[in-house]
């Protein structure tokens, strides 16, 4: 109020100006300043957008990398919010972001691609921290790092498209403690934990991806408000799965949307590292749902998995099958409450359930009967346990 009666008292002494005038002119100038706000932002805005293939080849390459240079150069040359773009060609390092709004585009010219290839023992091939929001990576390759082929900590907007992980030790692309994010049109192969992977996030969209030949094809772990839809999972040990597990910073996992997938002969041998809890999984699972809160699961196409199509589990059948105590998941509530299985085809699954030292059937639709509010309607399927289940009011 004070600074409003200055204000006014110098403009009643000011000849030749009306309030109305200065009044604009303040206006005026607070609107220069928004605008110099928001543009701030910009950069995290446009570099996490799903850039169009007509976008890619028009827009304009601040640094070029040519065939036997280095992309580390050239992301450590660039500035905030440039875009690179690769020649084609095999680039034998690892690259590391910790700037925001770096766009990285693989050019792909005559069948040929960008092939980013682990030099010797590195771990990740793209290691993104919390200073790189607004990270945009699209059409390159990323093969046979030790544990991750893209690694994303903390970053707030990213896009990952057209990405294809090959035989990265743990995970093909790997956001932790991410949020505002899309990973699109992506590959995942050989990977001993999980193909494509978003954990301990929030408001990640995993949408036209394939995965397979995975322990776990798709994942996600602890995480809120994410939506994984029309993906492709075969031939993991598990195709599909949202999971609450123990011992991590976030301890909860809340509206999960898993909707019109195709997962199916998900009956690869379990090839996790010995002793993980990924190590456990039973073989032959279509979708699994394990422990979290308001999962729903609708419009997915689940067939030919030997153990089961659909499962809703208490987090604790796994530490069961794991050997582990009840007391090592004291730190999360473990029942998954408010599961809704509606609309989903699920056929010829369960004719082949492995063996495990819990008795567990060979179904349809599965669940343990541990939680609160679960329900199933609409489905299309042959058997279920129990027989019936829960019905949708």
């Amino acid at each position: 109020m004070k600074k409003i009666k200055k204000r006014t008292g110098i403009q009643t002494q000011m000849p030749g100006y009306g309030i109305a005038p200065v009044m604009l002119y303040c206006f005026m100038i607070l609107m220069l300043f928004s605008c110099r706000k928001d543009s701030s932002t910009l950069v995290k805005q446009e570099a996490a957008s799903d850039l169009t293939s007509a976008d890619i080849s028009n827009i304009k390459a601040d640094i070029i990398v040519h065939a036997g240079t280095s992309i580390q150069a050239a992301v450590d040359a660039a500035d905030a919010g440039m875009v690179i773009k690769i020649e084609p060609g095999v680039y034998n390092e690892a690259v590391l972001v910790e700037k925001a709004g770096i766009r990285i585009i693989g050019i792909s010219s005559g069948g040929s691609s960008v092939i980013i290839q682990n030099p010797g023992e590195e771990e990740n091939g793209i290691t993104v921290t919390d200073a790189g929001d607004g990270f945009l990576l699209r059409n390159v390759t990323v093969q046979n790092f030790e544990e991750n082929g893209v690694f994303l900590d903390s970053v707030d907007g990213f896009s990952l498209i057209h990405i294809v992980t090959i035989s990265n030790g743990e995970y093909g692309l790997f956001p932790l403690h991410c949020s505002n994010g899309k990973i699109e049109h992506c590959s995942a192969t050989g990977h001993t934990d999980t193909g494509i992977y978003v954990g301990q996030s929030s408001d990640v969209t995993m949408q036209y991806n394939t995965a397979y030949a995975n322990v776990i094809g798709l994942e996600a772990e602890n995480s809120d408000d994410i939506v994984v839809t029309n993906n492709r999972a075969y031939d993991n040990c598990t195709g599909i799965m949202v999971d609450l597990l123990p011992q991590k910073d976030i301890k909860t996992s809340d509206n999960v949307r898993v909707t019109k997938n195709h997962s199916y002969n998900n009956n690869h041998i379990n090839f996790g590292e010995p002793g993980s809890l990924e190590s456990v999984v039973p073989v032959g699972i279509g979708i699994l749902i394990l422990g979290t809160d308001n999962t729903t699961v609708d419009n997915n196409n689940v067939t030919d998995n030997n153990f089961t199509g659909i499962v809703v589990f208490s987090t604790l059948v796994l530490g069961e099958l794991a050997g582990l105590p009840p007391e090592y998941f004291a730190d999360i509530e473990p029942n998954p409450d408010g599961a809704y299985i509606f609309r989903n085809l699920a056929k010829r699954n369960g004719f082949a359930p492995p063996p495990l030292p819990i008795p567990l059937p060979g179904v349809d639709l599965l669940w343990d009967s541990a939680g609160i509010n679960n329900c199933w309607s609409n489905n299309i399927f042959k058997t279920s346990s129990p027989d019936p289940l829960p019905a949708c009011n």
